[in-house]
C-alpha cells in the first residue's frame, strides 16, 4: 500500500497486505474492542453475579465468575482487548481482588470518552481530565477510608467474607473466614516500624474432593498429598530430622548415549554391583547426615527404596517443587541439591504424621524459625473446589492487604456514589473542556452500583437515584444490599472492601483507558480481517476485533 504525498504530507510505503486505520475509525475500533472485553465480565460482578463456563481447546472446563480467570482463559486475539486483560492481571497482582471492577470501569470510561470525542473534544483534553479525576478520586477514597486495628477480628473477617461472597462460599463463609483469619494471624509479623507484615506465601492451600466444604480445616504446618515409596516404611515420626532433596536417588546417567559391551555374566554382575554400590552410597550419605524423613522432588530407585526402608527412613518421592519450598518454610533447614555435600545442618525439624483416610502427610515444624500453615479446603467436586480455591485465594490477598495497609471502605457501591458526588463538586473548579471529562469520570465509576443492582434483578436507575439522594444528604456509607434489595449502611452491615484494592482499580482503569485514547493510527503488517473475525461478532470495524469475537462467541 502506498500513500502519495499530498499537501505536504509524507509518503508512507507499506507492503501489499498491510492495512491502516486512523483518526476516528481507529479510536472507534479500539474503544469497541475494549468495551467488548468489559461487557464480557460485567455480568459476573457482585454477590449475585453469574458464572461463565470456559471450555479450552483440550475440552477442559472451567466454571467461574473470577474476572481475571475468565479473561485469561478466553481466546482473545486483539491487541487492544489484550491491553484491557492486562488491567485485570495488574489488579490481581497488586490487590488480589477487584479485577472485574477495574475492567468494568475501564470499559465505561472509554464509552463515556467516545461521547466526548463525538462532541469534538480532543482526546488530550479527555486524558487530562481523566487524570485529574483519578487523582482526586484516590484522594477522596483515602479521606473516606476507615483505619483498621490488625487485632479487629470482626472487621478483617468481614473483608474476607465480602470478597468470598458470590464465589460459591456463601453457605460456609463464616467457617472459611475464621480459618482464613487464624491463618493470617499465624504468619503475621510485626515490622520494625510497628506495622503488620503478612507474607501469604507462608499460607498453602491444599484441596480435596468428595467431602463437604464445612469439613475444611486449618493445619499448623504442611499437608503433602503423597504416599510413602514403600509400605514397610514408618509413617509417624516425632521430632524428625527431615531432608528436603532436589536430587534423584538413582544411578547417575551418562551425559551422552553410551553402549556397554558385556562378554560374560561376571561382567554383567560387576556392572550391576557398581550401580548398587552407587545407590548404597547415596543412602549412606542420607543416614550419616542423621535424616529420619526424606522428601524428594525427583525419583527414588527401587533398590534405594529398599535400603531406606531397611534403615527405617521414611521417603516420599516426586514432591511438587512448590511443596518442597513450603516445607522449607515450615521445617527450616536447606533444600539440598547435592548429596555429596549434605550435613546435619541442612536438615529441618518437625513432626511427621499420616492421615490414612485423607492419604496425606501432616508436617508440623518445631524450630522457632519455622512458619507456615495449610488450609485444607474440601468440596464435593473438582469444579466446586477449584472455584472455592479461587475465591479463598482472593480473600486471603485482600485480608492480608488490609492487615498491612490498615484501611477499609464501605461496599455495596457506597464508595463509588460518594466519590462520584465529590468529583462533580470538584469538576466545578476545573476550567476548560477537562471539566466535562471529570464529570464523565464520575458517571463512569457509578457503573458499579448500577451493575450490582442489574445483576441482582433490581432496577439500576431507581437504585442509583436513591443512592445519590442518600449521599447528597450526607449518608456517605449508604450502599446497596443486593440480598435484600434495600439501601443501608453497608459498613455496619459487614460489607467491607479494602481501600488499596479500590485505589488500584481506579488507577489501572484510568491508565488503560488513557492508553487506548492516545492511539489514533493502527498500522498492521498483515490482513486485519480473519475467518475468526467474520464469525465472531464482538470485533470492531473491518473485522479487526474478530479474533476476540470468535473466541468469546465460542465461550458464550
Amino acid at each position: 500500500m502506498a500513500e502519495q504525498r499530498m499537501q505536504g504530507q509524507p509518503m508512507i510505503i507499506m507492503g501489499e497486505d498491510a492495512q491502516r486505520v486512523k483518526d476516528k475509525d481507529a479510536q472507534e475500533h479500539n474503544i469497541s474492542a475494549a468495551r467488548a472485553v468489559a461487557d464480557a465480565v460485567r455480568s459476573t460482578l457482585g454477590p449475585k453475579g453469574m458464572d461463565k463456563m470456559l471450555v479450552d481447546s483440550m475440552g477442559d472446563v472451567t466454571i467461574t465468575n473470577d474476572g481475571v480467570t475468565i479473561l485469561q482463559e478466553m481466546d482473545i486475539d486483539n491487541p487492544t482487548a489484550e491491553m484491557i486483560v492486562e488491567v485485570a492481571e495488574t489488579q490481581e497482582d497488586e490487590a488480589g481482588d477487584g479485577t472485574t471492577t477495574a475492567v468494568a470501569i475501564a470499559g465505561e470510561l472509554l464509552k463515556n470518552a467516545e461521547d466526548l470525542l463525538e462532541q469534538d473534544i480532543h482526546p488530550t483534553a479527555v486524558i487530562k481530565g481523566y487524570n485529574l479525576a483519578s487523582e482526586k478520586a484516590r484522594e477522596e477514597v483515602d479521606n473516606i477510608a476507615v483505619d483498621v486495628d490488625p487485632d479487629d477480628e470482626g472487621l478483617i473477617r468481614s473483608v474476607a467474607e465480602t470478597s468470598m461472597t458470590g464465589k460459591g462460599a456463601e453457605l460456609d463463609k463464616e467457617l472459611l473466614s475464621d480459618i482464613l483469619y487464624r491463618a493470617l494471624k499465624n504468619v503475621a509479623v510485626e515490622a520494625e516500624d510497628g506495622s503488620t507484615v503478612v507474607d501469604v506465601a507462608n499460607i498453602n492451600i491444599e484441596t480435596q474432593t468428595g467431602r463437604a466444604v464445612g469439613e475444611s480445616e486449618l493445619l499448623n504446618g504442611a499437608a503433602i498429598d503423597k504416599d510413602p515409596v514403600l509400605d514397610s516404611m514408618p509413617v509417624e515420626v516425632e521430632d524428625a530430622n527431615t531432608l528436603l532433596l532436589n536430587e534423584a536417588i538413582e544411578v547417575e546417567e551418562a551425559e551422552a548415549d553410551t553402549n556397554v559391551s558385556i562378554d560374560s555374566p561376571d561382567q554383567l554382575q560387576k556392572f550391576l554391583d557398581q550401580e548398587e554400590k552407587q545407590l548404597r552410597q547415596k543412602v549412606d550419605q542420607i543416614e550419616e547426615a542423621g535424616a529420619d524423613v526424606v522428601f524428594c522432588q525427583k525419583g527414588i530407585d527401587d533398590m534405594a527404596q529398599h535400603y531406606l526402608a531397611k534403615e527405617g527412613i521414611l521417603a516420599v518421592r516426586r514432591v511438587k517443587k512448590s511443596d518442597i519450598q513450603f516445607l522449607h518454610n515450615v521445617l527450616g533447614g536447606s533444600i539440598v541439591s547435592d548429596l555429596d555435600s549434605v550435613t546435619a545442618d541442612d536438615l529441618g525439624h518437625g513432626d511427621v504424621s499420616r492421615d490414612e483416610e485423607d492419604e496425606l502427610f501432616y508436617v508440623e515444624g518445631l524450630s522457632e524459625e519455622s512458619h507456615g500453615v495449610t488450609i485444607l479446603l474440601r468440596g464435593s467436586t473438582d469444579h466446586v473446589v477449584e472455584e472455592l480455591e479461587r475465591g479463598l485465594t482472593d480473600a486471603l490477598d485482600v485480608a492480608a492487604q488490609t492487615l498491612t495497609d490498615g484501611r477499609v471502605l464501605p461496599g455495596g457501591g457506597a464508595i463509588e456514589v460518594e466519590v462520584a458526588d465529590r468529583l462533580r463538586t470538584f469538576a466545578d473548579s476545573v476550567s476548560g473542556r477537562e471539566q466535562l471529562a471529570v464529570e464523565a469520570f464520575a458517571d463512569s465509576i457509578e457503573l458499579i452500583p448500577r451493575v450490582l443492582a442489574e445483576n441482582a434483578g433490581l432496577d439500576p436507575i431507581d437504585i442509583l437515584v436513591d443512592l445519590r439522594t442518600a449521599h447528597e444528604s450526607g449518608e456517605e456509607r449508604t450502599g446497596l444490599n443486593v440480598l435484600s434489595g434495600e439501601l443501608e449502611d453497608t459498613f455496619e452491615a459487614g460489607v467491607v472492601e479494602p481501600a488499596h484494592a479500590k485505589e488500584q482499580a481506579l488507577t489501572s482503569a484510568t491508565e488503560a483507558a488513557n492508553l487506548v485514547l492516545k492511539i489514533d493510527d493502527i498500522i498492521s503488517a498483515g490482513d486485519l480481517s480473519t475467518d475468526k473475525g467474520e464469525e465472531g461478532g464482538a470485533g470492531g470495524p473491518g473485522g479487526m476485533g474478530g479474533g476476540m469475537g470468535g473466541g468469546m462467541g465460542g465461550m458464550m
